[in-house]
């Protein structure tokens, strides 16, 4: 008999991601799977774009002051729940696989009342509410970073990575195997030396502004260090980036680009990525095998600092805070690095002794387990 899966989680593309690569793993394996989400969250778009069957639920976020959210929270958390109940009853759930986010919260809450076991999965160093709430009950709790401070109250607890998207997981296993044909075509796709060391910057979809500018201001150290560089500036954020390298006089090794939707493509031409450390761009490069020189997102709870904090005490990537990452920064401590071939081999072997490339088929291993014994 086939399993059926609710899968819960999203808000932004790091939530959504895992869970639609978890979604796949399932379905290999036979079982029947839907999503549980918000009609405000990327997945309203990105769960039926991958084939996923998505149920909404009432976004209930937790009010941080006293006002009338929270004066309104009581009832809009039950309707939550009473959705996520319902959809739980339908699908004939033998299990709920968790990823944080606010759709999670209302689902372990149904799911413990209907008996139906939880298993939450944690990609951030440091994490949540909603998966410190789920983790009470939790058949099992599933960690991306060893040295995360979560655990089943009652359940297993282990590290599986984080669920990676297909095609960075292919480029995972072609990159171990020592294929130079994924460089090769990216080179082509950027119009890069396949032969020079490459450096590759992105701040993400939305990009990094702070990155941008000390590129920008380095201009001229880059010229001199003749380094090739890929940098991704973020959607609509390339702008300036072309005026000061016009302004320049131009360099010949810089490749501009705002957004790439398959970023295993610019993976694939990196031999070093300056970047924020979010915990998807994290297990990405431990999974590549790639050096990072992390420079954490100064906003939040702290987070991404965690997030680094494992591959960096490995000796896999470099860390500077967003406050002292300037000029001086980049001259003394990125670009010496882009050229010591040594250095980044080093690294790099400690980056994938940390990397889960079958993150997603161990999570799916892990759930068809929890929802087997169940039924």
């Amino acid at each position: 008999m086939s399993l059926s899966f609710v899968l819960a989680g999203g808000g932004t593309a790091g939530h959504v991601n895992p869970l639609l690569s978890t979604a796949l793993a399932l379905r290999e394996r036979g079982c029947a799977v839907r999503a549980v989400g918000t009609s405000e969250g990327l997945e309203a778009d990105l769960v039926p774009e991958a084939g996923v069957e998505l149920s909404t639920i009432v976004r209930v976020p937790l009010p941080r002051r006293p006002d009338m959210d929270m004066l309104r929270f009581p009832v809009r958390y039950r309707r939550a729940v009473a959705q996520a109940t319902e959809i739980l009853g339908k699908a004939g759930a033998d299990a709920v696989i968790g990823f944080g986010g606010y759709a999670s919260t209302p689902v372990y809450r149904a799911a413990k009342a209907l008996g139906v076991p939880v298993v939450v999965h944690e990609q951030n160093a440091k994490p949540g509410l909603a998966n410190r709430y789920g983790a009470r009950f939790a058949e099992a709790v599933a960690l991306t970073f060893d040295s995360t401070p979560l655990a089943a109250r009652a359940g297993v607890t282990q590290t599986v990575g984080l669920p990676l998207r297909p095609a960075i997981a292919d480029l995972a296993r072609t990159r171990a195997r020592g294929a130079d044909a994924p460089r090769l075509r990216a080179a082509e796709r950027f119009d890069l030396d396949p032969g020079l060391p490459t450096l590759l910057v992105t701040g993400g979809s939305l990009g990094a502004l702070h990155l941008n500018d000390v590129l920008t201001s380095g201009l001229p150290a880059i010229r001199r260090a003749g380094v090739q560089i890929l940098h991704l500036t973020g959607r609509g954020k390339d702008g300036a980036v072309r005026a000061a390298l016009r302004e320049a006089g131009g360099y010949g090794r810089y490749r501009v680009v705002d957004y790439l939707r398959g970023m295993e493509e610019a993976y694939a031409a990196a031999d070093l990525v300056l970047c924020r450390s979010g915990a998807g761009t994290v297990a990405e490069l431990c999974a590549l095998g790639l050096p990072g020189f992390f420079v954490p997102l100064p906003i939040g709870n702290g987070e991404q600092e965690r997030n680094a904090a494992d591959v960096v005490a490995a000796g896999g990537a470099a860390l500077v805070r967003d406050r002292d990452f300037d000029l001086t920064a980049f001259e003394r401590d990125v670009l010496p690095l882009v050229g010591d071939a040594a250095r980044l081999e080093a690294m790099a072997a400690a980056s994938r002794g940390l990397g889960h490339v079958d993150a997603a088929e161990r999570l799916a291993d892990l759930a068809v387990r929890i929802g087997g014994e169940k039924g």
